[in-house]
C-alpha cells in the first residue's frame, strides 16, 4: 500500500477520502431526509383532512348520522375531480358516507381499530395512498378513510424531491472542496514551526553544533521529541568540543617537548645517529602540526564574500617546496591558466590543501621526476606525480584519516590527504584521484563556481563611476 512520507500530503489524502465518501453520503441522507420529510407532510395532510371530514358529521334527529360538505370541500372528493377520496365507516365497517361511486369503502378495516393507519393499494386502475382514522360522534366509533391518487401528489414537493440532486445536491461537492482548501491552509500554518525546524535540522553538522531546533510555537505534541533532540544535541556539542580541545592542546603540548628533543640531539656526536633522530622528530612534528590544523578546521569558517586565486596559490606552494625537492633531487612545476583564477573560499586553507597533495606526490615520486601542479580556467588544480600510483580498491580510503597502506613505512600518519578532503568539502569542491598516463597518480580538485578577474570586475564598474 503506498504511504505518503508528508504529514501534510498525508492528511490531506484522508481528507480527500472522507471528502468523496461525504460528497456521496450526504446528499443521499439529504435526499432520504427530505424524502421523509415529504411522506410525513403527505401523512400529516390526510389526516387533517380526515378530521376536517369528521368536523361535518352531526348526529341526526333520527337518531342517525348526517354529513354536509360545504361545496369547495364536496368538489375537492367529486369524482370528477379525481384526486381525493373518503369514506365514513361504522364500528361493524358499514359504509355510512363515501364519495365513491356504489357508496363503498376505500379499503378493508384494519387490525387495530383505535390507531391511525396508512395503506396502499389499487382502486379503479389508480395506485392511491391513504390513512384510516379512528373517531367518535354521538358516542359512536367511526372510522375515516381519507385517500389520494399517487399519480396527482402535491406536486411542488414532488418536484423538489425529485430535483434535490441536479439543483441542491452538486452544492455539496463545492463546499467540501472549499473545506479541503481551508483545511489546507490550516494543517500548513500547523505545521509551520515543525517545517521550520525540519529546515533547521539540515544545517546542523559537525561545523555548526550551537544550532538547536526552536521550541516556540511548537505543537504540544511534538515539543517533548523537540526537547529530547536539543538535549542530545547539547550532549554532541560538548563531545565535539572536549574532541576539539583534547586534539589541540594535546598538539601544543607536544611541541614543547619536541622542540627539547631536537636540542638535546643536536649535542650527539655520533652524526648519524644524530639524523636519524631528526627524521623522527621532524615526522612527530609534522604530525602534531597535522593535528593542530585537523583541529582548527572543526572550528574554522569561511567568511560570505572571501575569493583565492588558485594560480597565485600554486605558485606560493610551489615556491615554498621547491627546495625541500630539489634536496631530495626532485622538482615541483607549476602550468597555470595566463591570468588569475579566482574562486569563493580561503586561500591560507586551499593553499593547505595543495601544499598536501604536493607532498604527497614528493613523498611517493622517485628521485629525478617532476611533481606538476596544473590550474585550469574552469576552477580545475591537478597535482600529478610519478610515484607507483593508487590501485582503484582504495581510492577512497586514502582520504580518511589515519589510513595509509603500508603502516610499516615512517614518515606519514595518514592525516595529510584527509586534511585535503575535508579542505575540499568546506569549499564545496570535489577531490579525486586518478591513474596518470606513463605511471603515477593525478589528484583533481573539482570547484563548483568560479569568480570574474577582479580587473574584470572593476572594468565593469568603471562606467557606474
Amino acid at each position: 500500500m503506498f504511504r505518503f512520507r508528508s504529514v501534510v500530503a498525508r492528511t490531506i489524502a484522508l481528507h480527500l477520502v472522507a471528502i468523496v465518501v461525504t460528497s456521496i453520503c450526504m446528499p443521499l441522507a439529504l435526499y432520504l431526509m427530505l424524502q421523509h420529510a415529504a411522506e410525513a407532510l403527505h401523512d400529516r395532510a390526510l389526516r387533517q383532512q380526515a378530521a376536517e371530514i369528521v368536523g361535518y358529521i352531526e348526529p341526526g334527529s333520527d337518531g342517525g348520522l348526517r354529513l354536509k360538505l360545504p361545496a369547495p370541500l364536496a368538489e375537492l372528493y367529486s369524482e370528477a375531480y379525481g384526486r381525493y377520496a373518503f369514506a365514513v365507516l361504522d364500528e361493524a365497517g358499514t359504509v355510512l358516507f363515501s364519495s365513491l361511486p356504489d357508496n363503498r369503502a376505500i379499503a378493508a378495516a384494519p387490525a387495530s381499530p383505535n390507531e391511525a393507519s396508512y395503506f396502499t393499494q389499487g382502486l379503479a386502475g389508480a395506485q392511491i395512498y391513504g390513512v384510516s382514522v379512528p373517531a367518535e360522534i354521538g358516542g359512536r366509533n367511526l372510522r375515516v378513510q381519507v385517500s389520494q391518487d399517487l399519480a396527482h401528489r402535491d406536486v411542488l414537493i414532488d418536484d423538489i424531491v425529485a430535483d434535490f440532486f441536479s439543483r441542491v445536491g452538486w452544492v455539496t461537492a463545492p463546499i467540501l472542496l472549499l473545506l479541503l482548501i481551508i483545511d489546507v491552509v490550516i494543517f500548513r500554518r500547523a505545521l509551520k514551526p515543525i517545517v521550520a525546524a525540519s529546515a533547521l535540522a539540515q544545517r546542523i553538522g559537525p561545523r555548526r553544533t550551537e544550532l538547536r531546533l526552536p521550541e516556540a510555537g511548537m505543537p504540544q505534541e511534538v515539543l517533548p521529541l523537540v526537547q529530547a533532540v536539543n538535549q542530545a544535541l547539547d550532549r554532541l556539542e560538548e563531545g565535539f568540543r572536549a574532541q576539539r580541545e583534547f586534539t589541540a592542546d594535546a598538539a601544543h603540548e607536544l611541541r614543547t617537548p619536541l622542540t627539547i628533543l631536537r636540542t638535546q640531539i643536536d649535542m650527539i656526536a655520533d652524526r648519524a645517529l644524530a639524523q636519524s633522530l631528526r627524521d623522527d622528530v621532524a615526522s612527530m612534528s609534522r604530525l602534531v602540526n597535522q593535528l593542530l590544523e585537523m583541529a582548527e578546521l572543526e572550528t574554522f569558517v569561511i567568511a560570505p564574500h572571501e575569493s583565492a586565486d588558485l594560480v597565485a596559490v600554486s605558485a606560493e606552494v610551489a615556491a615554498f617546496l621547491a627546495p625541500i625537492a630539489l634536496s631530495h633531487d626532485k622538482r615541483v612545476a607549476v602550468a597555470a591558466a595566463p591570468g588569475p583564477v579566482r574562486v569563493p573560499g580561503n586561500a591560507d586553507t586551499l593553499g593547505r590543501a595543495i601544499r598536501n597533495l604536493v607532498e604527497n606526490g614528493l613523498a611517493h615520486t622517485p628521485p629525478g621526476t617532476t611533481v606538476e601542479i596544473a590550474v585550469e580556467p574552469a576552477g580545475i588544480v591537478r597535482v600529478s606525480d610519478r610515484g607507483p600510483g593508487i590501485p582503484a580498491a582504495e581510492r577512497q580510503q586514502i582520504f580518511h584519516r589515519f589510513w595509509r597502506r603500508d603502516r610499516r613505512r615512517p614518515g606519514g600518519a595518514g592525516l595529510g590527504l584527509s586534511i585535503v578532503a575535508r579542505i575540499a568539502g568546506m569549499h564545496g569542491a570535489a577531490v579525486t584521484v586518478d591513474d596518470r598516463s606513463g605511471g603515477g597518480a593525478v589528484f583533481t580538485l573539482t570547484f563548483p563556481s568560479v569568480l570574474a578577474p577582479l580587473g574584470d570586475a572593476a572594468a565593469e564598474l568603471a562606467p557606474a563611476l
